[in-house]
């Protein structure tokens, strides 16, 4: 989705591939096997000055898991695994996320279970928070990829973009 939106992407799997990225997307997937992988590799203090350096960061669905209080210490929230509950709870709805409408796709998603004041909330299903900002770090609990939903990932883009005209990327 980042290609066609005219990005250059590579995939983070060690502490040298962050090298030179201007933003990072945490995508879903499975936040244990995740987890696993970045305490195997050691990215996880390399993620957090990544995150501290400014660059932007959008999490969705696992993505915000790791992004929360309990993993990577990131975003100043609390999510709950599987909150909608199993995969044949799955469902999809239309969202509106700052001004975009957005179709949303949830399996075995989270949501927000509480946040500071400091965490924008930008979208909610049935009173839970399912989309969030805070500074630089974007989080969502679902997946627009599989729908061919761009409007979030330009979002995301237009903010790496930003950051690189302003000087303030790594490259």
């Amino acid at each position: 989705m980042l290609r066609e939106l005219g990005a250059e992407v590579r995939e983070v799997r060690t502490v040298a591939d962050l090298t030179g990225l201007d933003g990072l997307v945490m995508p879903g997937g499975e936040s244990t096997t995740m987890t696993l992988g970045i305490e195997r590799e050691g990215l996880k203090e390399p993620l957090r000055e990544f995150a501290a350096s400014g660059a932007p960061v959008f999490g969705t669905c696992a993505g915000l898991i790791m992004l929360d209080r309990t993993h990577l210490g990131l975003l100043d929230v609390d999510a709950r695994r599987n909150a909608f509950g199993r995969q044949v709870h799955s469902f999809e709805t239309d969202l509106s996320i700052e001004g975009e409408d957005v179709h949303a796709i949830f399996i075995r998603a989270p949501w927000i279970a509480s946040w500071s004041d400091d965490v924008e909330v930008l979208a909610e299903v049935d009173g839970h928070p399912v989309a969030v900002r805070q500074g630089n770090l974007m989080a969502i609990s679902f997946h627009p990829e599989l729908c061919d939903e761009n409007a979030l990932h330009a979002k995301f883009l237009e903010s790496v973009r930003a950051r690189i005209a302003s000087g303030d990327a790594a490259s």
